[in-house]
């Protein structure tokens, strides 16, 4: 499962404060402070969270806000824990058994 094809149409799940966010431009949304070995990084796409245009271009410090830098990396990984239960709920991604 290509988990980037399920973000369109997507309520965002950044919700940034005042923001009216349009299910329309939603996208895959990766967080950046992560070291990731490569783009082709298997587990990438896990780290990310639907996000739309608006939103997307203020956590990635694009769009000038009054919001701090810590600010808006947590609404992102906050993001990213919600989009993550959609996932679990909606079986796209699994959690394994542990080993013994």
């Amino acid at each position: 499962m290509n988990l980037r094809t399920t973000a369109r149409g997507r309520p965002c799940q950044i919700r940034v404060p005042g923001v009216l966010c349009d299910p329309e431009t939603v996208v895959l949304c990766h967080v950046r402070m992560v070291e990731i070995p490569t783009k082709n990084f298997p587990g990438r796409d896990l780290l990310a969270a639907f996000g739309c245009y608006q939103c997307h271009a203020i956590v990635d410090g694009q769009q000038s806000t009054n919001f701090t830098r810590d600010e808006r990396q947590l609404m992102l990984l906050e993001a990213v824990m919600r989009t993550q239960a959609i996932w679990l709920r909606e079986g796209l991604i699994t959690i394994g058994k542990r080993a013994a």
